[in-house]
């Protein structure tokens, strides 16, 4: 939910990326409307079958993750009910308001989406799924993947393989 903001243009106030702990992201958002902080928490809508129901329910798009402005002189406040796990600092404020607009155009668009990972040549990627879970190799081509180059450093080779990018995670 988005608020409008009620602090004065005084008030030093920064977004925030907060991180919560797992399945938190709801009672952190209430917490911050609570305390009228400005925040976003992208939901979608998502279906359950089951072998007698089928539930309904909403979900957040980025599951661990609201999107929070708080005034800095304010922000011991986010901690109270410990339910973040740490606040991450937004360092190009006008950059990220830009994207979580977007976010927000494409959620209430009602088209369906799904979060993939950021992908870029170069990006350190683990193999997550099928006989090769575990490996860790560099991705090869953002722009069409061919698969990941796995590093055989001795012989300063690189084995190209072709992993389905549901199977990969970017790591850090």
């Amino acid at each position: 939910m988005v608020t409008e903001s009620i602090f004065p243009p005084a008030a030093e106030v920064a977004w925030l990326v907060c991180h919560t702990k797992p399945r938190c992201e709801k009672k952190f958002a209430a917490l911050l409307s609570a305390e009228k902080f400005e925040h976003y928490l992208p939901l979608v809508q998502s279906v359950r079958r089951y072998a007698q129901q089928t539930k309904k329910f909403t979900k957040p798009l980025f599951p661990g993750y609201v999107f929070a402005c708080v005034p800095l002189e304010r922000k011991a406040l986010i901690y109270q009910q410990d339910l973040l796990a740490r606040a991450i600092t937004v360092d190009d404020q006008p950059k990220f308001l830009r994207q979580l607009a977007d976010v927000r155009t494409i959620v209430a668009s009602g088209f369906e989406l799904s979060v993939m990972p950021l992908l870029t040549k170069g990006r350190r990627v683990k193999i997550t799924g099928g006989p090769l879970y575990g490996l860790e190799g560099f991705v090869d081509n953002a722009s069409h993947p061919q698969g990941v180059v796995l590093s055989v450093d001795v012989l300063q080779k690189g084995l190209l393989v072709k992993v389905p990018i549901e199977n990969l995670q970017v790591l850090p």
